[in-house]
């Protein structure tokens, strides 16, 4: 790239950060906001509050600030400060309105809206929401907080438009003390995570053309529900076992046409499956097999509407995946297979956003400190894709890593002196010493009896 190019990707920076400056109250919270991207998109290693603090939090973008006061400072900021995620949330969908959603039809599938969870592993027992729960990051149950998410994908790039936390019902939703201690608010009630993605999707000023998620979503008649009696489209997964009526009921209780969707798909001849082409992937093209036919849904156990009933299988026939859609019945195949694909990109947001912009690496354990991190993590993102989007330009195939490159050449870096390495090893050596004091002083009190046959 260009100089002047490098130059006017910095100036974004300083361009976006002010349309979202207000949301963040008080001059200072402003400037912390400010410093915290700076840290997301630049530090290396583990992007916590303290490291980016000391680095970041200087009185200008290239000095540190190597002291206690502005770590304390950017966790007062992270914690209490009473800047709402919701409104940031809030102007990255009008941001994503105005420069993503597409103004024609030159992709067929328009918007999607993608609702997906994620989880994040954790050490003990302290931080909001965490407990032995299924990770989907690990492929297993784990210790860990989950929070669900709703993602805007369009050909010009992806965002995180809204999030909120999962909030366990037994141990979290139902403890006073545990919500008093994190500081989770009285309006917060136990709510399923379909409950929470309905939630997400309602508030949302971004039009979808599309909502799609996974199997835990499609199989719940209550989320299938709210989204017909708004007359959003969507195409979600659905376990194998998910039974459908093949011909239209007559009664409201399953009866002899009722069948699972495997045996329906087991059952399709050959001349029912079309192969398409998703995408280009990285080790070639992206091909499935498609079938679909006309079926009627089993909702609450009862008779319910006539949906579609797509099935699509992988190339070497040993991967099947079943979708249940409202669509259109005039709707061709292709749209509906794209919309199945457009997770890939969900996934990339993850992966980008845990690797690269310390979407994982936060040590806050309360309610408002995970919500402010997460905004200020899709803040970031927002920004390296608005990046990756104009260079795509005149370089097609730039990923948001090869983004993020051009991001930190184009962004000023703090610039530590000898006596600031200094200074910054003897900081952590101070606390180092204070945190091996604060240990053993716990362990000399819990193990006093220990303490008087060892004579310590």
């Amino acid at each position: 790239m260009k100089t002047v190019e490098l130059r006017a990707a910095a100036e974004r920076l300083e361009e976006l950060h002010r349309r979202f400056a207000p949301l963040f109250g008080r001059v200072e919270s402003q400037r912390h906001s400010l410093g915290y991207l700076r840290g997301l998109l630049l530090a290396e290693g583990r992007k916590s509050v303290e490291p980016m603090a000391l680095v970041f939090g200087g009185p200008t973008w290239t000095s540190p600030a190597i002291e206690q006061a502005t770590v304390l400072a950017w966790q007062r900021f992270v914690t209490v400060s009473p800047w709402e995620a919701e409104m940031v949330q809030g102007e990255i969908q009008a941001v994503f309105n105005e420069e993503f959603v597409p103004s024609t039809r030159r992709w067929s599938i328009g918007t999607v809206g993608v609702i997906v969870e994620s989880g994040f592993a954790k050490s003990g027992t302290e931080s909001v929401g965490v407990q032995r729960q299924w990770c989907g990051r690990l492929g297993k149950t784990e210790n860990c907080q989950v929070g669900v998410f709703l993602l805007g994908v369009t050909p010009a790039g992806t965002a995180l438009l809204d999030h909120q936390l999962f909030l366990p019902q037994h141990g979290w939703a139902d403890n006073p003390a545990r919500r008093k201690k994190t500081r989770v608010p009285k309006e917060i009630r136990f709510q399923t995570k379909p409950q929470l993605a309905t939630a997400l999707w309602k508030r949302s000023t971004v039009h979808f053309d599309w909502i799609t998620a996974d199997a835990e979503y499609g199989r719940n008649g209550d989320f299938l529900d709210a989204l017909e009696a708004d007359h959003q489209r969507y195409l979600l997964e659905v376990p194998a076992d998910t039974t459908v009526w093949v011909k239209e009921p007559t009664r409201q209780t399953p009866d002899e046409h009722v069948r699972q969707v495997r045996q329906i798909a087991a059952a399709l001849p050959s001349s029912a499956w079309q192969w398409l082409k998703l995408r280009e992937g990285a080790k070639g093209p992206l091909v499935f097999a498609f079938a679909r036919l006309r079926v009627w849904a089993v909702r609450h156990r009862h008779a319910g509407p006539p949906i579609w009933l797509m099935v699509r299988r992988s190339a070497d026939g040993k991967e099947l995946q079943y979708y249940v859609s409202n669509a259109e019945e005039e709707t061709p195949l292709e749209p509906m297979a794209q919309v199945s694909g457009s997770r890939w990109r969900v996934e990339e947001f993850f992966e980008d956003g845990k690797m690269h912009l310390g979407m994982a690496d936060y040590e806050a354990r309360s309610w408002t400190s995970w919500h402010h991190h997460m905004s200020l993590v899709a803040l970031a993102h927002l920004f390296v894709t608005q990046t990756r989007r104009d260079a795509k330009r005149t370089i097609p195939d730039l990923t948001l890593e090869m983004a993020l490159r051009i991001v930190r050449a184009a962004l000023e870096q703090p610039k530590l002196t000898f006596e600031d390495a200094l200074e910054l090893i003897n900081y952590h050596r101070k606390r180092n010493r204070q945190a091996r004091k604060s240990h053993r002083k716990s362990w000399l009190h819990k193990h006093k009896r220990v303490l008087k046959k060892l004579m310590l």
